[in-house]
């Protein structure tokens, strides 16, 4: 945790954030793959729709997976990158439901649950922490992703 005093926090924040970073990025990840597995396995009508919204999702997941292991090494820790780590942490469960569109984005809402869920934690805790960087990105994260629930939502009529 080198960098802590540099950037300005305490050495115990960083390593608690850190920790809390490392179970987003693992549910992250395996949020990520599960859309990937339904972008490329959807069937029926709804896959011209679904799939390059399961696409553009897919992207936006990986770039805040590099973004969340980036913040891990800023405050000084190292980024989880095995899958076995990832799902011995991760709440979000591997999706055996890929093929069927209704399904899949029942299974995206609920991951957006686990992860809105998760980002408010850590803005309690980066505030408290005097942590504005890993706040702000929290907080942008959920901004973004309320809007993509409300249309996820909108798209199952509810």
């Amino acid at each position: 945790m080198k960098n802590a005093s540099i950037i300005g926090l305490k050495e115990a924040d960083c390593k608690k954030i850190s920790e809390k970073l490392n179970v987003l990025l693992a549910n992250y990840s395996v949020f990520y793959q599960n859309t990937r597995g339904s972008h490329w396995n959807i069937k029926g009508d709804q896959f011209f729709t679904l799939h390059p919204k399961f696409e553009e999702l897919y992207n936006s997941l990986v770039l805040k997976i590099d973004e969340i292991a980036e913040r891990i090494l800023t405050l000084g820790a190292i980024p989880a990158h095995n899958y076995s780590d990832y799902l011995k942490v991760a709440t979000i469960k591997e999706s055996k439901e890929v093929s069927d569109g209704t399904k899949s984005v029942e299974q995206i809402l609920s991951s957006f649950k686990v992860v809105l869920d998760l980002q408010r934690e850590l803005l309690d805790i980066t505030d408290a922490a005097g942590d504005e960087g890993t706040n702000s990105q929290m907080s942008d994260y959920i901004t973004e992703q309320e809007k993509e629930v409300w249309m996820y939502n909108s798209y199952l009529g509810k």
